[in-house]
């Protein structure tokens, strides 16, 4: 009996992926919306703007993924990813598929010639945070992350 197997996911792979890339939003506070997640996931996959690992059982079963987002670094004039999505079904934690997600994204961007792996991490996720720290990722303590929603109303300027 052979152990989970990952891969690169592919247009097939789908209905396998959207289940799992509903449960990730669901972790994070989103309503559940298997039709959003699957077109979304469609999209990115058609048109060559994420990488999708997958890792599944024996049975072809998901358990868990990795989404990656290439891009690039200005400063270091080289491509990046921006490891966005990690997320290992419940069923499935405890057996090394996060780490094995990791390992995989690092030997893709290495044979992608990627020079950085970038990720980013709720404050609550401490689980996540020591999983990344054993595996020699660093926090940053340089660079603050700011976001702007386009439209979003602007705070008024007040004299003092």
């Amino acid at each position: 009996m052979s152990g989970p197997r990952i891969r690169l996911a592919g247009l097939a792979d789908l209905d396998v992926l959207a289940p799992l890339f509903d449960a990730y939003r669901q972790f994070y506070e989103q309503p559940s919306d298997l039709t959003l997640a699957r077109a979304f996931l469609e999209q990115r996959l058609r048109r060559a703007e994420s990488v999708v690992l997958l890792a599944e059982d024996a049975a072809g079963q998901g358990l868990g993924f990795c989404q990656l987002y290439p891009t690039f670094c200005s400063v270091e004039a080289q491509p990046i990813f921006s490891l966005y999505d990690l997320f290992v079904s419940p069923e499935a934690r405890r057996l090394g598929l996060g780490r094995a997600l990791l390992r995989a994204a690092e030997g893709l961007a290495l044979e992608r010639g990627v020079a950085r792996l970038d990720l980013t991490t709720a404050r609550s996720n401490a689980r996540a945070q020591a999983l990344y720290e054993s595996e020699g990722w660093v926090l940053d303590q340089v660079f603050l992350a700011y976001q702007r929603y386009p439209g979003a109303a602007r705070p008024s300027l007040q004299q003092a």
